[in-house]
């Protein structure tokens, strides 16, 4: 699974410092990360897109994706194909 690139992209477009190293799968990002407003959740799918190679549609979108760091792991996996 993808969970540390994804865990690390996660904890530098939001700054999150030092706190990257108490995030696992089932830490919570939307709602649970100040630092993640809808600014940064556009700042986060580019990150992401540019460092997996990946392409995603607005509308595969949704606040489940970003719900935890699992599920956000989880759906980069997903759209790799794995």
């Amino acid at each position: 699974m993808y969970l540390e690139e994804v865990k690390n992209i996660v904890a530098d477009v939001l700054s999150l410092g030092d706190a990257r190293n108490t995030m696992t799968a089932s830490s919570g990002l939307l709602g649970s990360i100040p630092e993640l407003d809808s600014m940064a959740v556009v700042t986060l799918i580019t990150a992401l897109e540019e460092h997996f190679g990946i392409v995603v549609e607005d509308d595969e979108i949704s606040a489940s994706t970003f719900e935890t760091l699992g599920s956000l792991a989880a759906f980069v996996q997903e759209k790799l194909g794995e």
